[in-house]
């Protein structure tokens, strides 16, 4: 499974990486489920007003990068259950980015960067070695990469988090307008966790915890329970009625943060309980949906990037699911040459006051910078068993806030009688409060957007394939026999043993 992790990081170059961090939900058989937390997180320096009034500052440059944790995070799975030695699972990986063919997924993202790629001094050898891009089926060599991974394969993780490599990582960061710390690097701490466990029709939902959205998740389904999605199907109403749960869970997000962070723990343990769905679930209307301050989200002031998810199932129904992450496409645009190294621009998750992020969420107060904080995630690596605790399925997607969104959906797919197949590939609904948009998928039934539209939904019908969110799953069937689908928004490979 590492090396699968490690191979996917690099290949998809344009997305995670080692300069990145995540979570993840893991099923060790006989002995329960767990949560790793890889989150990347604010050096020591950070404050709330820390990006000032610039934009930008908190996309691009290395004011935005955090501590990356994702070597901590897989280094942390391996000790506890990894088999093989950490040397013969990472040299491959060192290997292999010596060079590959660009697949379609790294040559579409480098078009839409063209510019960027050809101009700035540190991507050009690699991106643009001739003064153009490179193009779907040429040779790209991350060479000063390898030699950093089989570093790290002869060395662990460490070699990471000192010595040369954090060096040379620290002296970009800084030179590139960032406050990162040697101490900073050395101070990174993985937190393992039992997951977050919930129900929905007599399945178990295991989750990832705070500051992740795996609560959410939970309260979505919560609220859908009561509805009789498997009889009735997804019909106009019941589209609606999803809509409305996720908005809901949209405002429910507004109170999450770091848990370390948040002195009202109260609140964040009440999310995915049933009794508060019980309290929310009456206000959802049949006839019609609300402005956003029905809702009751908690601000401050009146689209897919750089993730990847990747779910495995093995032999003996061990399961993981890992969401990873630099944040958007590139991260910080932050590139160490020496190292090879793309920085996360991770920080941008941060709430900063009266400025929305990236995805248009609005800033919450649960959620502004702090030293060693870790930002609020969209993420929800999610593993489900049936009630005898069998395993049923393994989800987790990207794309930003439409991740928990995207997977709750996938969920009601394999409930309404979808294979998981259908359940990926389906179409999605998406409305986050900000902007006052209901983003439906092209393939949607005309039917259901006019009942939308007449419940007062602002609709706005957008190209299935616009790669906004993709989920990848696994299901295990009544038979034991196990399905997966990738999806082929992101042009997802489902590879089996």
């Amino acid at each position: 499974m590492w090396l699968r992790a490690l191979s996917r990081l690099l290949v998809h170059t344009e997305r995670p990486g080692i300069g990145g961090g995540g979570f993840m939900t893991v099923r060790i058989p006989g002995d329960g489920v767990y949560s790793i937390d890889f989150r990347e997180t604010a050096p020591d320096a950070a404050n709330k007003t820390m990006f000032g009034k610039d934009p930008l500052s908190s996309l691009f440059g290395g004011l935005s990068v955090g501590v990356p944790g994702e070597l901590r995070g897989l280094q942390e799975m391996h000790n506890r259950w990894g088999k093989l030695p950490w040397k013969t699972v990472v040299t491959p990986v060192a290997h292999l980015a010596k060079g590959w063919f660009i697949g379609p997924e790294l040559a579409r993202r480098l078009v839409l960067f063209k510019e960027f790629m050809e101009s700035d001094p540190d991507w050009i050898p690699t991106f643009a070695p001739k003064g153009t891009i490179l193009k779907q089926g040429e040779w790209i060599s991350r060479a000063n990469l390898s030699r950093t991974l089989y570093t790290i394969a002869e060395q662990g993780a460490d070699a990471f988090y000192s010595g040369a490599i954090a060096e040379s990582l620290v002296a970009k960061i800084r030179e590139t307008g960032g406050v990162m710390t040697l101490e900073d690097f050395a101070n990174y701490r993985v937190h393992v966790d039992k997951a977050m466990e919930g129900s929905y029709r007599g399945k178990k939902i295991f989750t990832t915890k705070a500051p992740t959205s795996g609560a959410v998740l939970i309260h979505i389904l919560n609220l859908l329970e009561k509805y009789n999605l498997p009889e009735e199907g997804l019909t106009p109403l019941n589209l609606h009625r999803v809509v409305e749960a996720l908005k809901f869970g949209f405002a429910a997000r507004t109170r999450l943060g770091d848990p370390a962070f948040i002195d009202d723990h109260a609140l964040i343990r009440e999310i995915p309980t049933k009794e508060y769905a019980e309290h929310i679930a009456p206000n959802i209307t049949d006839d019609t949906t609300h402005t956003f301050e029905y809702y009751k989200p908690v601000f401050d002031v009146p689209e897919d990037h750089g993730t990847m998810h990747l779910s495995v199932v093995d032999k003996d129904h061990m399961a993981v699911s890992v969401t990873s992450t630099v944040n958007l496409v590139f991260g910080s645009r932050v590139l160490d040459t020496n190292t090879g190294v793309i920085l996360n621009d991770e920080l941008d998750d941060f709430s900063r006051p009266g400025i929305p992020n990236y995805f248009g969420l609005w800033p919450s107060p649960y959620n502004y910078p702090e030293a060693r904080k870790r930002p609020l995630s969209s993420t929800c690596p999610t593993i489900i068993e049936n009630a005898d605790g069998s395993l049923y399925a393994v989800l987790g997607g990207s794309g930003g806030s439409r991740i928990f969104p995207s997977v709750a959906q996938v969920i009601v797919g394999l409930d309404v009688g979808r294979t998981i197949s259908e359940a990926v590939e389906g179409p999605r609904a998406h409305d986050q409060l900000f902007p006052a948009v209901l983003d439906l998928d092209s393939t949607f039934p005309a039917e259901h957007v006019a009942a939308l539209q007449e419940r007062r939904h602002n609709v706005s019908v957008t190209n299935i394939n616009g790669i906004k969110a993709v989920v990848q799953g696994i299901m295990v069937d009544e038979d034991g026999v196990i399905w997966a689908a990738a999806d082929s928004r992101k042009n997802g490979i489902a590879a089996g043993y």
